[in-house]
């Protein structure tokens, strides 16, 4: 009896297939399939995956990376019948596209595809799109009847403080001290306080709604499809409060391309905010985009984020240099360094020190390590002063909340 077929590996179960009219159109994400995925993938056709979605093969598979390009928004339907299909059998959708226009991104999110991938494909791109997959929860259903709606008229009568927030690297706490600002200064006085909102601009990985526990909504992409005809009311009801205090403008329900709005887009939106707060706190994405010049024209201050390493050192280069090649205002930037080390560590404060010297910058907030209180508070949705009054990092982002608005009040005294 021969043994040869016994000992003939067993293919590689398939766990994902690529989607496309053509695959030869899209080389690199053949490579990074292979790399993420070995043997474990397949190819389909639109023809073919019609054919096999319906079949309980299908039922293996973990995702499909669906990939099209500008031709394909002539036949748009057979994609989102794709996408349908596989949403049907609860299997993930990644989107892979270049020169497809952001209406037709978006129509394919909201039939329910889970992740949206440019094309070329970044370094990591789709490493990092299949993690978010498979560590995203199960999502729950939203009640919007229940949230609490903004509580006051507009009537257009500020000149608000425009102060976006923008991480120059990954997990420099950005968003954090974005919220945990717009709450202090909402807070810096008992009675009569400032209004605040928050702007969250960061289209696609935004997390201010996470943070405060306020559901997305599709307002908010109705708003910024039509910003034309947006007016104070129309901004108002789009956004919603938190705790009475903070009025806040979510990112979008589904992931949308950061060129969904243009710069004229962007300043309505500012305009109307500032015209309506004391201070307008905007997260940025951390990708510089073609509006991102917009936004720090109307800036006042502009917090940039870092870490003391060397992809923060690097990155803050690279953003002046980019400023100053585009003679942008980049004296505007305000550099926060976040997990700044403790006062008794004189190893790691020459460290700053030596950090500010080579990228020629000032250092002028530094703000401690919060530790594990900041990621159980954002985990949470509460602020810091909510869940840890007496941590470090809400201390230090109080102090600066208070200065913030006495140098505002300071101004509007000098314009009086």
């Amino acid at each position: 009896m021969s043994s040869v077929t016994a000992l003939k590996p067993e293919p590689a179960p398939v766990v994902a297939c690529t989607i496309s009219r053509d695959i030869r159109n899209f080389d690199l994400m053949i490579e990074d399939m292979e790399a993420e995925l070995g043997e474990s993938w397949g190819d389909l056709t639109f023809e073919d995956a019609a054919v096999f979605l319906g079949q309980p093969d299908a039922d293996s598979l973990e995702f499909v990376a669906i990939a099209l390009n500008g031709d394909d928004e002539a036949d748009l339907a057979r994609v989102s019948a794709t996408v349908a299909a596989a949403k049907t059998r609860d299997i993930k959708v990644i989107l892979i596209a270049e020169g497809v226009s952001p209406g037709v991104l978006h129509q394919l999110l909201k039939l329910g595809a889970d992740d949206f991938v440019p094309y070329p494909l970044p370094e990591n791109a789709l490493h990092e799109a299949i993690e978010r997959l498979r560590q995203a929860p199960k999502p729950s259903v939203e009640i919007e009847e229940d949230v609490e709606a903004p509580a006051f008229r507009p009537k257009g009568d500020r000149d608000g403080v425009v102060l976006p927030v923008h991480a120059l690297a990954g997990g420099t706490g950005a968003t954090t001290f974005a919220v945990n600002l717009a709450w202090e200064l909402a807070n810096v006085a008992k009675d009569g306080g400032p209004r605040v909102c928050i702007l969250d601009l960061d289209f696609q990985h935004g997390s201010v709604s996470t943070y405060l526990d306020l559901p997305r909504r599709e307002a908010v992409y109705e708003l910024l499809s039509d910003t034309a005809s947006m007016d104070s009311e129309s901004l108002l009801q789009a956004m919603l409060t938190y705790n009475g205090k903070v009025h806040v403008l979510t990112a979008p329900a589904e992931m949308l391309p950061l060129d969904i709005a243009s710069s004229e887009d962007i300043n309505r939106l500012i305009d109307i905010a500032r015209a309506n707060f004391d201070f307008v706190i905007i997260d940025m994405p951390a990708t510089v985009v073609q509006w991102t010049e917009a936004v720090l024209s109307q800036a006042h201050l502009y917090f940039a984020m870092l870490e003391l390493d060397m992809r923060s050192a690097q990155n803050t280069l690279r953003m002046i240099r980019a400023l100053k090649a585009e003679e942008l205002p980049y004296e505007k930037l305000r550099y926060v360094l976040n997990r700044a080390p403790k006062f008794t560590d004189l190893s790691a404060k020459s460290r700053v020190k030596r950090l500010a010297e080579s990228l020629d910058i000032t250092l002028e907030c530094q703000l401690p390590d919060g530790g594990r209180q900041v990621t159980q508070s954002n985990d949470h949705g509460l602020p810091l002063s909510e869940t840890a009054a007496k941590n470090p990092l809400r201390k230090e982002i109080a102090k600066l909340a208070a200065s913030l608005n006495e140098l505002n009040k300071a101004a509007e005294a000098g314009r009086a």
